[in-house]
Order: C-alpha cells, then structure tokens, then sequence
C-alpha cells in the first residue's frame, strides 16, 4: 500500500478510535490491532501530528506513580473524520473505475 495512503489511514484510525473516549498509546495500539497493524514507534508520530493539527488534545494523568499521556479527540479531529468519510467514497468511485477496466483486460 502506498506510504502516503496508509499514514493517512492510520491516522484517521487512530481519530476514530479517540472518539470511543480518551485513551494512551499502548491502548490505543492494543485497540487498533484488530483493525490495522500498527506499532507504537508508528503510533507516537502519528499522534504528535494529529496534536500538531490540533486533531487532538494530550494531558497527563497520574498512572502508578508514573504520568501517563493521554489523547482526547477535538472538534477538527471529528471534522477530519468526516472530510475523510466525503473523500472515502470518491476512492471508492476511482477504484471501482479502475477494477471495471482491469477485469475488462482478461
């Protein structure tokens, strides 16, 4: 799959599973893991770009002593879901095109 593709996937992923509630990147990792392969060395860029863009939020909580960081969705980060559902279904047009004229080769 393409790398451009498949970041933009993830992250739309990663939003997806924020809206469910606020989560840390080992949950959120254990979560996607029946969805999409994905490793927390991927993750934690993925995250600080979604902070970045202002998709989400992080604070920490403390967790056994330890702080632990957690992502909360914002209102940009549901808009990007919903930009991503609207380009979703032009994808689907382009690939169905595209399968139309390739099983028309055979």
């Amino acid at each position: 799959m393409d790398i451009q593709l498949k970041r933009g996937l993830l992250e739309v992923c990663v939003l997806a599973e924020l809206v469910k509630g606020d989560s840390y990147g080992y949950q959120i990792v254990k979560d996607l893991s029946e969805v999409v392969e994905i490793s927390e060395s991927t993750l934690y860029p993925i995250l600080k770009r979604l902070e970045m863009s202002e998709c989400l939020r992080v604070f920490s909580v403390e967790h056994n002593g330890r702080l632990r960081r957690y992502y909360r969705i914002t209102d940009a980060g549901r808009k990007r879901i919903k930009e991503f559902l609207n380009e979703w279904e032009e994808v689907t047009n382009v690939y169905t095109f595209i399968n139309g004229i390739h099983k028309g080769e055979n």
